[in-house]
C-alpha cells in the first residue's frame, strides 16, 4: 500500500538566514492510511516546515514529498482537494463572520450544502459561535474555526499544525474525541505539537524533530518503554543508602519531595535493583516515564533543542 505521506531526504534551507544552517535537514518520513502521526519537538525544531512543505507552501531545497503517492510539487491541486489544512497561523477575512467564510470556502470547494451542514455540527461540539466576525476572535476561537474548515468536507488526509493551542482543557478533550473518530473511519492524521499529552492520548506513532533532524520515530507505546525510569525511594530515617545511589551511572535528576526521594534512571535494570538491595531502603516505587519526560531526554531540562 502506498504511503498517504511520504518523504525523501526532505531539505529546507532559508538562506537569508546569517547560518544557513537547515531548517529541515534529509527527512526521512512514511505515514501509512488510518494512523495517527505526532509530529514532536519545540518551537524552531522545524513542525511548520515540514507542514508547509507538504503543503507547497513552500518549496523545498532538496528532497522530495509525496502525499496519496502524488508529488506534493506538481500535484498540489488535486492534493489539496483531499486535505483538511489547518496552519499555526489562521489568515483569514477579518471583516467576515466565521458563517461567511465557512460558506464562501464550502462554495469554492463544492457540495456546499453537505458541508454547512457538517460546520454546524463542528460548531456545537466545539462550542463555538459562527456569528461572530474574525476580527473578534481569540486565539482559542480562531483554532476552533480553523478545524472546523479541515474537518467540515471530511478530508482523507488531516494535517493539522498546533491544532489546540488556545483550547481549554475540556475543549482539548473533545479534540481528542473527534481524531478517535476521524481514525475509525479509516482516515489519516498528521499531528504537529509539543502538547505531549495530546499526542500520548491519541497517536499510533510518534516523530521527535530536533534542530530540523529527526531524532526517533517510534509507537507510543514503545516510545514509553526506553531505558528511562523514574524511581521513588523512601529511605530509614538516617538516609544512609542515598549516596550510593547517587553513585549509581544512569542515576540523575535527584529531587526530594516530603519522605521520598525520587531520580530519573536510564541504566541497566538488574544494576538498579542491585543498588537498591544494597541501600536498605524502606519502599521504593519504578514507574514508567510519560512522553513529558521521554521529550526532556532529548532536549533536556529547559525543553529546548541543544
Amino acid at each position: 500500500m502506498v504511503p498517504i505521506i511520504e518523504t525523501r531526504a526532505l531539505t529546507k534551507v532559508y538562506h537569508a538566514r546569517k547560518t544557513a544552517a537547515p531548517a529541515l535537514d534529509r527527512l526521512d518520513l512514511s505515514v501509512e492510511q488510518g494512523e495517527i502521526f505526532g509530529f514532536l519537538g519545540p518551537n524552531g525544531a522545524g513542525k511548520s516546515t515540514t507542514i508547509n512543505l507538504l503543503m507547497d507552501l513552500i518549496r523545498p531545497t532538496s528532497g522530495s514529498a509525496a502525499l496519496f503517492g502524488m508529488d506534493s510539487r506538481r500535484s498540489a491541486v488535486d492534493i489539496h482537494r483531499r486535505v483538511g489544512f489547518l496552519p499555526a497561523e489562521l489568515a483569514l477575512w477579518k471583516g467576515d463572520t466565521a458563517r461567511q467564510i465557512i460558506r464562501n470556502i464550502a462554495l469554492v470547494r463544492g457540495n456546499a450544502p453537505a458541508q454547512i451542514a457538517e460546520a454546524e455540527q463542528l460548531a456545537e461540539r466545539l462550542s463555538f459561535d459562527p456569528t461572530k466576525k474574525m476580527r473578534d476572535f481569540s486565539t482559542g476561537n480562531k483554532r476552533k474555526l480553523g478545524l472546523i474548515l479541515a474537518l467540515m468536507h471530511r478530508p482523507e488526509l488531516l494535517i493539522l499544525d498546533e491544532p489546540t493551542s488556545g483550547l481549554d482543557p475540556l475543549l482539548q478533550q473533545t479534540f481528542n474525541h473527534m481524531m478517535l473518530e476521524v481514525k475509525a473511519e479509516g482516515r489519516t492524521m498528521f499531528l504537529s505539537s509539543h502538547v505531549l499529552s495530546e499526542v500520548q492520548a491519541i497517536c499510533d506513532r510518534v516523530g521527535i524533530l530536533r534542530n530540523g533532524q529527526l531524532k526517533a520515530v517510534e509507537s507510543v507505546q514503545a516510545l514509553t518503554r526506553v531505558g528511562l525510569r523514574k524511581v521513588s525511594v523512601q529511605f530509614p530515617p538516617d538516609n544512609a543508602g542515598l549516596n550510593g545511589l547517587r553513585a549509581l551511572a544512569g542515576a540523575g535528576d535527584f529531587r526530594q519531595q516530603g519522605e521520598q526521594w525520587q531520580f530519573s534512571y536510564a541504566g541497566q535494570p538488574g544494576q538498579l535493583m542491585t543498588a537498591l538491595a544494597a541501600a536498605d531502603i524502606a519502599d521504593v516505587l519504578i514507574t514508567e516515564p510519560s512522553l513529558e519526560e521521554i521529550f526532556l531526554t532529548f532536549y533536556g531540562d529547559n525543553g529546548k533543542a541543544n
